[in-house]
């Protein structure tokens, strides 16, 4: 390439840039290089700059007419060079960063999304195998009907069921960690059936229930609890039979929580509404439970 074809070439490449810079609005070339703002935000970037600048210097220093050397160039020529040069990077850095900005603005959707799913309110169902749904599927026991609802209103609320079959309030107390790693919306706290089969001190089965809710609120100061009350039959005496009734109004007025009167209120004794064990619902009688627990769970909604 001969000194004059190559000085064409030059101004030619170099218009084109120019007309490229301030069609974009673009700032001068040098500010790009100078500049520690949005065209080269970060060392990866100026590193990178860096680079693809060395290499370009490299590749021109390969013309036969040197263009980087001035007395080959007049000093119009080696102005427009010059422009030309620092015009590409230019270009290139703000291309780079066009799409840098759009990779940033994907990930931040996508992280926001995140956030989205992770904040959808949990209504935690705590209790023994009336909430597990013992001896019917999951879904048909009233935590699963409590989520059917809230599916079918449109509210975007995940139910979780933690009922363990023959479990106390002692052991609920023990097991509460585990379930409290998020935090829950509402908390239902539905323990004491087996305390009182079992024979347990009401007065026991009183503070385990008291230390739970301590222990939600605790963690969770916002959290709605709500008591599902329980009654047993009269085995134990009537004596016993009363106190044990009488746990669940002392705890929901000492420590302010909602109240359930009785979750199995209808349903129990029922043996239409029972399993052949005469204690855990069918799914009917499930189904009355649900009735009976719904407007304590839309009233905390």
């Amino acid at each position: 390439m001969s000194n004059a074809s190559g000085s064409s070439l030059l101004k030619l490449e170099a218009d084109q840039v120019r007309f490229e810079v301030k069609k974009r609005n673009l700032p001068h070339p040098s500010q790009a290089l100078s500049t520690d703002g949005c065209i080269c935000s970060t060392n990866a970037e100026k590193a990178i700059l860096s680079s693809k600048f060395e290499n370009l210097i490299k590749v021109l220093n390969h013309f036969p007419f040197n263009p980087l050397r001035r007395k080959s160039l007049s000093m119009k020529l080696y102005k427009s060079f010059n422009y030309l040069i620092f015009s590409v990077i230019a270009l290139f850095l703000v291309t780079s960063c066009g799409g840098s900005q759009e990779q940033k603005k994907e990930e931040a959707t996508e992280n926001t999304s995140t956030v989205q799913k992770t904040e959808q309110k949990t209504i935690l169902f705590f209790g023994n195998s009336l909430t597990a749904g013992y001896g019917i599927d999951p879904e048909d026991a009233f935590a699963g009907l409590v989520q059917e609802r809230l599916d079918s209103l449109g509210k975007d609320f995940k139910v979780i069921n933690g009922g363990l079959s023959g479990e106390t309030t002692a052991g609920g107390l023990s097991r509460l960690d585990w379930f409290l790693e998020e935090e829950p919306y509402i908390f239902v706290l539905e323990l004491g059936g087996n305390d009182g089969l079992r024979g347990i001190l009401p007065s026991e089965s009183k503070s385990n229930l008291l230390a739970i809710i301590d222990k939600v609120r605790g963690k969770y100061p916002n959290t709605k609890i709500i008591l599902a009350g329980m009654q047993i039959p009269p085995n134990m005496g009537q004596e016993y039979t009363e106190e044990f009734k009488a746990i669940y109004p002392s705890v929901a007025k000492e420590k302010n929580v909602t109240l359930i009167p009785f979750l199995l209120e209808g349903v129990a004794g029922n043996p239409e509404l029972n399993l052949p064990d005469g204690i855990h619902p069918t799914e009917e009688g499930h189904k009355i439970v649900f009735e009976t627990i719904w407007p304590f769970i839309e009233g905390a909604l």
